[in-house]
């Protein structure tokens, strides 16, 4: 936090995180006022999901075509351009206000990738998983602290108000962070040297196409990803429809489903300060077995315990959570090679978001059916037995590295 690059990197990955955040709670307030209907807040909700979806491909394309920074400027751009259109829409018409979604979507969707590389361009490699643990947990912070402040606000700012807020934040995200010190230099080292002799670059599929590659050089980074989809898609859509149900139905209260929500932040809060300070000599397993800790949360819902106990489960799942991602990213960043960094980090974000609502779709059709502790049931064991699995069937995800040695000694900071 004392090198300034980094510090303006820092600032304007939060206030991008925290706009991305504060967006569907402000539009929730919306509807709270009478500004906008449920149908209506689907509608934009999910327009700005589709707009976030085809942005982040396209955007990882563009930030290793271009200037990474130039990408989060002009994407960042985008999103802040969209907070006064929704804020002009706002009980007037729901197609702009729909379009204004979709454009916010695609502005955060193409920062994504482009901030991951950057972070690379910035950071020298050994201080990159300090770096990552610092952006995670400002991200996380902002979530736990975000819904008071935003409450706060409300009581004296009105929702068109609140959105134009939202478009200061993306102006920080776009104007804030620095020129990464390797943007040069970087992808020039890395090029194949037929794509430098030949006079046209390839088309905007084949360089899409050609990150695809990349990832699949590197066995430990598909491996994350399979155990990825297994808790994303299985697992945390299992208890996002459930624990609304269970903490209605099983304990009659609505304080076990905010408890349990605030536990699993307040947990991923801490997993990041952990990783800022140790590095684990086989990363990539403890990697995979924090990710395998968010079996514990479908677990703790499907038997009959102390809502305690399923406060604390979501706080196991929270600290597993971070031990997962920041390695993950870190790796990810010291292992791929520069010139392609930001089209892999977008398979990475098109797995974990595009999923998300594939998984929630089906998991209720499928509770009606099978009943809510069979899913359970079978979401925690999806959880535990994938990212086992990935850990003990790839070699190289025991260090998340091609190379057979682990690239550091553990070490507390």
């Amino acid at each position: 936090m004392r090198d300034t690059a980094f510090l303006r990197l820092w600032a304007g990955t939060t206030a991008s995180g925290l706009a991305t955040w504060a967006l569907p709670f402000v539009l929730g307030l919306a509807v709270l006022h009478r500004d906008l209907g449920a149908a209506g807040l689907g509608l934009v909700l999910a327009a700005r999901t589709a707009g976030f979806l085809l942005a982040v491909a396209v955007g990882g394309v563009l930030a290793d075509r271009h200037s990474r920074r130039a990408v989060v400027l002009w994407s960042a751009l985008a999103a802040a351009v969209a907070a006064p259109l929704l804020a002009l829409g706002l009980g007037r018409s729901l197609l702009l206000m729909t379009a204004a979604a979709a454009l916010a979507g695609a502005g955060q969707g193409a920062c994504r990738p482009a901030f991951q590389a950057l972070t690379a361009e910035t950071v020298a490699p050994e201080r990159r998983q300090q770096a990552n643990a610092a952006m995670t947990t400002a991200v996380r912070a902002s979530t736990l602290a975000g819904p008071a402040l935003t409450a706060l606000l409300a009581a004296f700012l009105d929702v068109s108000t609140l959105l134009l807020g939202i478009g200061l934040l993306w102006l920080v995200a776009a104007l804030v962070p620095g020129k990464g010190a390797a943007a040069a230099a970087a992808p020039a080292a890395a090029a194949d040297p037929a794509d430098i002799a030949s006079p046209r670059r390839p088309g905007f599929r084949a360089e899409f196409l050609d990150g695809i590659r990349e990832a699949r050089r590197h066995p430990w980074f598909l491996a994350g990803l399979a155990a990825l989809v297994a808790v994303i898609a299985l697992g945390y859509s299992a208890t996002s429809v459930a624990l609304p149900l269970i903490s209605r139905d099983r304990y009659g209260t609505e304080w076990v489903l905010a408890a349990a929500m605030t536990a699993y932040t307040v947990g991923a809060l801490g997993g990041g300060l952990v990783m800022a300070r140790w590095q684990f000599r086989s990363q990539g397993w403890a990697a995979f077995a924090g990710l395998a800790a968010y079996g514990v949360a479908p677990l703790s819902l499907m038997l009959p315990v102390h809502p305690v106990v399923v406060v604390a489960a979501y706080a196991v799942a929270g600290i597993g959570i971070e031990l997962f991602n920041v390695p993950w990213f870190t790796a990810t960043q010291r292992e791929v090679a520069p010139d392609k960094l930001a089209r892999v980090s977008s398979l990475d974000f098109l797995v974990s978001y595009g999923l998300a609502p594939v998984g929630l779709a089906l998991i209720a059709p499928a509770i009606e059916r099978f009943g809510v502790t069979a899913v359970l049931a079978a979401c925690a064991a999806a959880c535990f037995l994938v990212p086992a699995a990935a850990a003990a069937l790839v070699p190289t995800a025991r260090h998340f590295a091609t190379r057979p040695t682990p690239p550091t000694p553990p070490t507390r900071g």
